[in-house]
């Protein structure tokens, strides 16, 4: 089985975001888990393929953080082209799930670099965010639309 893990949205503030999705330039990333990092030595712009499974916005309140997305959606996606340890998320994807810093996604990693991540095997990934982590933040801002 592929690696399950949910992951902290990071990156700049959705003013800046908003301009970055214009323009094609990196807004949004998430890290990779170490384990996957060491096994596989990604480096800048690698591929990283599998499935997009939920996507959850921050709270601020003692509330659980509301699910805001069940896409179970295949993606393709490329490292930065500095580390080997961010995963870019595309503009079209921040866009339709409306992402901002604030988000947490939870993805099953299929492939990297076109080979199998632990095939055979069932493994939950170190970086699994805790729910409990996804609320009481201090603040939380919400996305602004490109025009």
């Amino acid at each position: 089985m592929p690696a399950r893990a949910r992951v902290g949205v990071c990156g700049f503030d959705p003013m800046l975001v908003k301009g970055y999705v214009k323009t094609g330039f990196r807004a949004l990333w998430w890290h990779i888990p170490d384990e996957l990092y060491e096994e596989f030595q990604t480096k800048p712009n690698d591929t990283i393929s599998g499935k997009l499974l939920k996507v959850w916005k921050g709270s601020v309140t003692d509330d659980p953080a509301p699910l805001t997305h069940e896409p179970n959606e295949d993606f393709n996606w490329k490292f930065t082209r500095e580390s080997g340890l961010a995963v870019l998320l595309p503009p079209e994807v921040i866009v339709k799930y409306e992402l901002t810093e604030f988000h947490f996604i939870e993805v099953l990693i299929e492939k990297i670099n076109d080979q199998p991540v632990w095939p055979g095997e069932e493994k939950e990934s170190t970086k699994m965010w805790p729910m409990d982590k996804m609320k009481n933040l201090p603040f939380v801002l919400d996305f602004i639309p490109p025009a």
